[in-house]
């Protein structure tokens, strides 16, 4: 799909529900924010994002357990899990997405590869993690990611 038809499309939706949007970010650093107010009248859809790269900003910023990390790691299912649930709670939102992954082109091993992530999202009382693997060099990665994210927030509001 189109990413700007995409972001049209999910900014749509959001206004139609009155919905608002928090994202809770990482491996993307922000980039799914982005493509949300690049769009003029984004502040009728887009409560606020968090960009928390570090264990320490997902601890303190999205309530991510420092148990969650030691058992399962920074890209998990269930730190991804952690975050939308944190991202919403500490936000005025209605639905909140979180990314954790490896972009790349290093930090992979052969349990977590370079391209995988973990999406979350938090919509009406349910939190739900999507695993990706992904292709391509970084940036892609991230675009990959970011494109995955908005239409799993397009399928939660309009399912």
């Amino acid at each position: 799909m189109n990413l700007s038809k995409l972001v049209k499309d999910v900014s749509k939706a959001l206004v139609e529900k009155k919905i608002m949007l928090a994202t809770a970010e990482s491996c993307t650093g922000g980039l799914i924010a982005k493509l949300i107010t690049d769009r003029a009248g984004s502040s009728a859809v887009f409560e606020r994002g968090f960009v928390t790269y570090t264990n320490e900003a997902k601890n303190e910023l999205l309530n991510v357990s420092r148990e969650t990390y030691s058992e399962h790691g920074a890209v998990s299912s269930e730190v991804a899990c952690e975050m939308a649930a944190g991202a919403l709670k500490n936000s005025h939102a209605q639905i909140a997405v979180s990314v954790t992954g490896i972009a790349g082109p290093g930090g992979g091993t052969p349990e977590k590869p370079v391209g995988l992530v973990y999406i979350g999202v938090s919509y009406m009382g349910q939190t739900s993690s999507y695993k990706c693997q992904f292709e391509g060099t970084r940036e892609d990665i991230r675009l990959k990611t970011a494109e995955k994210a908005l239409t799993l927030i397009l399928d939660h509001i309009t399912h």
